[in-house]
């Protein structure tokens, strides 16, 4: 069942493509009897004891700056299937509402298997005070009354208010600026900007966009069919004066602003604490961009993929990075062969915003840098698979030189 709700996230922002009128999940994407009967004994049976992470600890207590594919990872050799060895069913996997600081866990072994409990006294039920993990809400009246979240915050939230994917229609439609004091060419900090198309009178606070560019998939090499596009943030500025020609103060710049940026009105989603899940799909696609513009990310950085919503991609969902195989010259052959060499597994993303054809993901963890074209699949998917001993995979033969 896709999280129909991740579309929700950014208001403000339209898709590169209209989506569908809303419907519930569960019209949309029904769940069948036979994967609720896989839900129902994944829920009983937590994970085999091989999944476990070397030196798993028997007890565990949550504490402030935790985050679920932080605590996963002390666990699980792979994170993703966090919701296994809780017992959750897919329903529950969404709720945000999970652990939080100050509660201890504690992992019980038995017939092969693993599953993790609250210590006895965290929550009533259970025998012998035990009680798997499930989702619910408390008010303590203090900070542990916050669930740790699934990843770091800090290194999402500015997305969760800046919005990104535009139609170039829809981004002509934002109010823009028209003229600066003295006929100054760009703006900063602030200064004051002129701008004409507000009408709306309850909003004071905008962000400023460059106009959109387009992102394209790796494989358009001739760039004839743009599949979004990505409004570039500069800063934001707040009304001062309303009028035909409305007068704003830039509050803050990250970069120079100048005559034909656009003004988007600041919205703020909730930011929406979904346990870290493997896509129950085969997926496979390519990384179209890197946020800061830069040829080159690493973790905890942000990129642009080329699937979204249409292609079966949630909020929540891990993939497995892959690093693009060299195409390489057979120096054991007298003709001049190339191999294209295996793509190579070289970390994981945590998807957290999907429009219908893109979306974007948080780099958790890379052994090398992630560059344009790299690809993505699920994270058990047999090509994403590290290699760790034995000989490498077979290259694949793709063209002769002709000279």
């Amino acid at each position: 069942m896709l999280a129909r709700g991740a579309l929700a996230v950014g208001l403000a922002v339209v898709a590169a493509l209209p989506v569908a009128a809303q419907t519930s999940a569960a019209e949309r994407y029904p769940i069948t009897r036979e994967q609720r009967q896989i839900a129902t004994q994944v829920a009983s049976a937590g994970v085999p004891l091989s999944a476990l992470a070397p030196g798993a600890p028997d007890r565990y207590t949550v504490k402030s700056g935790d985050t679920l594919w932080g605590v996963s990872g002390i666990y699980l050799t792979s994170p993703w299937r966090w919701p296994e060895l809780w017992g959750m069913n897919r329903a529950q996997i969404r709720n945000p509402h999970l652990i939080y600081p100050g509660q201890t866990l504690l992992l019980l072994k038995g017939d092969g298997r693993a599953q993790l409990q609250l210590a006895k006294g965290e929550l009533s039920g259970g025998p012998g005070g035990l009680v798997r993990l499930s989702p619910q809400v408390r008010d303590t009246g203090d900070g542990s009354s916050i669930a740790i979240p699934s990843i770091p915050n800090n290194q999402i939230e500015p997305f969760l208010s800046q919005p990104l994917v535009v139609s170039a229609d829809d981004m002509n439609r934002y109010p823009r600026v028209v003229a600066t004091p003295e006929s100054r060419v760009y703006l900063g900090s602030g200064d004051l900007a002129y701008a004409r198309g507000i009408s709306d009178d309850a909003v004071e606070n905008y962000h400023v966009f460059r106009p959109a560019t387009p992102l394209f998939d790796p494989d358009d090499t001739a760039h004839k069919a743009p599949i979004a596009y990505e409004a570039h943030f500069l800063g934001s500025a707040q009304v001062v004066r309303r009028g035909e020609i409305t007068t704003l103060r830039v509050t803050d710049s990250k970069e120079e602003i100048g005559t034909g940026d656009r003004l988007v009105p600041i919205t703020r989603e909730p930011l929406v604490h979904y346990v870290p899940h493997q896509p129950d799909r085969a997926l496979d696609g390519r990384v179209v961009s890197i946020y800061t513009g830069l040829e080159h990310a690493g973790t905890q950085s942000i990129v642009t993929l080329n699937r979204g919503s249409r292609d079966g991609l949630e909020v929540g969902h891990v993939l497995a990075l892959l690093q693009t195989g060299a195409t390489v010259r057979d120096p054991t052959v007298a003709a001049k062969e190339y191999i294209k060499l295996p793509d190579e597994r070289i970390g994981e993303m945590f998807v957290f915003r999907v429009f219908d054809t893109i979306s974007y993901a948080l780099i958790l963890r890379t052994t090398d840098s992630v560059k344009v074209g790299d690809r993505f699949t699920s994270p058990n998917d047999p090509v994403a698979q590290v290699v760790d001993s034995g000989p490498a995979a077979p290259a694949m033969p793709v063209a002769a030189a002709a000279h």
